[in-house]
């Protein structure tokens, strides 16, 4: 079974997976003329503008909820994985990858504002399979599509997650494989269950507080062990564009190159353009739809150049050994102790444990949008939602128990599945959020707030339940 996991994990990276989403983020680079590099110091103002209204999420809480998805313990345990498995090249394609995503992000995002829809109580809720519903007409797709979320972030993201969150207390003396893990995801399963009782806005709030303490406290602890081995950084530097320019070693074993570790675990990090974060984007209020593109452009960049970048340098500027034995939550559990001794591991513990909350709650929030879609766009019974959260606490305790090969290759192989249906509907929707863009930037050059309608770039405003004149 994990052969055959592997082995169409390997297939769908590549050729297929690389070369969609290299057309896709370069396509949209050029057709929004560089807008996640362009118009990046002004994505950052856009976060201090206040809420458009205080009753609704704001544009900075949506980013902060599909940040708490991205920044996971793929920040940790991913790098650690791309660097011993693929190379020190891997940090290379993870950042080469994040700066084109970054415009896969924006147009996802700005197309989930505008076909966004409303419910009942007057809020606003979207995503991939709304606009592929809407503006391609492929009920059927958008469907096939929330499956694919739902086999994703309630069974692939949520094994991986309690299997990395298990494997940081391997270093410890107490660590008994037979018996620890299961103890490990009981306890997991449990906090998670009771956390599910408080629903999406308790998410939101939850999220909110924990993503901002957890990343800085992360990139600071980073940081002094970068500075305490600052003498070998020329070195370091030198050997990450060795290995990532080291075509021979590349193509002589594509599948596990720096360069598809690199792509699969930043993909697995910051899921640009995977179809996850503009289902958060959709809940936001914002008075132009091309706002909320450029926030969530943001939180590519803080989860691969900020988090993933901090994992990668503090681990190879100590030079401890990497390998598939410590691969993973070991390899950086090693680095950070050759500075802080015994604490270091606990540290990383503690930071494992704050994102995998972080990144289980996240994952079902989006969860839950994908069922009220195949519910015919009605919240499910409580009595469903009660098994489904049951399930969901299941897959969580057998995450801790699996083996580490079949974690991610499920992992990989469901993300792939939401990509490769979510980034050919943003190929062939572009046009729409580049006019969303050019719309937004034209306003903003006359000196005017840009508020968006619909028929200003010439969309049917029967098939929107925003962006209205009457709005």
């Amino acid at each position: 079974m994990i052969d055959m996991l592997n082995w169409l994990d390997d297939v769908m990276y590549y050729p297929i997976l690389i070369i969609v989403m290299a057309v896709a983020g370069l396509f949209f680079t050029v057709l929004t003329k560089g807008v996640q590099i362009r118009l990046f110091p002004h994505s950052v103002h856009l976060l201090m503008e206040p809420p458009e209204d205080k009753k609704n999420v704001s544009s900075l809480q949506a980013m902060l909820v599909s940040t708490a998805s991205r920044v996971g313990t793929g920040n940790i345990v991913g790098v650690s994985t791309a660097i011993c498995l693929g190379g020190p090249g891997a940090c290379f394609w993870m950042w080469v990858m994040c700066i084109i995503g970054a415009s896969s992000a924006f147009i996802e995002s700005t197309l989930a504002q505008i076909y966004k829809r409303r419910n009942a109580d007057g809020e606003s809720y979207g995503g991939p399979a709304y606009y592929i519903e809407r503006a391609l007409h492929a009920p059927f797709l958008a469907g096939v599509f929330c499956v694919f979320l739902i086999a994703t972030y309630a069974v692939g993201f949520n094994l991986l997650c309690s299997y990395n969150l298990q494997s940081t207390f391997a270093t410890y003396s107490f660590y008994d494989e037979t018996i620890t893990p299961a103890i490990i995801g009981a306890i997991l399963a449990l906090l998670t269950g009771y956390c599910l009782l408080g629903g999406g806005k308790r998410i939101v709030k939850l999220t909110s507080l924990i993503v901002p303490i957890m990343g800085i406290s992360y990139v600071l602890i980073s940081l002094i062990v970068i500075f305490v081995n600052i003498q070998t950084i020329p070195a370091m530097f030198g050997q990450i564009f060795s290995d990532a320019f080291d075509f021979k070693a590349i193509f002589g074993g594509v599948a596990g190159s720096c360069m598809i570790y690199g792509i699969k675990r930043g993909l697995y990090s910051n899921e640009a353009g995977v179809g996850s974060a503009p289902n958060a984007s959709a809940s936001a209020k914002v008075s132009h739809p091309a706002k909320q593109g450029l926030v969530q452009t943001l939180s590519v960049y803080i989860d691969t150049l900020l988090l993933c970048t901090a994992t990668a340098l503090m681990c190879l500027s100590t030079g401890v050994e990497r390998s598939k034995k410590v691969s993973g939550a070991p390899y950086v559990q090693n680095a950070i102790s050759t500075v802080f001794g015994k604490v270091g591991p606990t540290f990383i513990t503690i930071a494992m444990i704050l994102f995998a909350f972080t990144t289980l709650l996240g994952n079902l929030f989006y969860v839950d949008n994908a069922l009220i879609f195949l519910n015919h766009k009605k919240q499910p019974s409580k009595k469903f939602m009660r098994y489904f959260h049951i399930g969901c606490v299941l897959v969580v305790f057998f995450g801790a128990l699996i083996k580490m090969d079949a974690a991610w290759a499920v992992a990989d192989i469901t993300m792939g599945g939401m990509t490769l249906i979510n980034l050919p509907a943003c190929l062939m929707l572009g046009g729409v959020a580049t006019r969303a863009l050019i719309d937004y930037e034209s306003q903003k050059k006359r000196g005017k707030k840009p508020v968006f309608y619909g028929r200003n770039i010439g969309l049917d405003e029967d098939e929107l339940d925003y962006w209205k004149e009457e709005d």
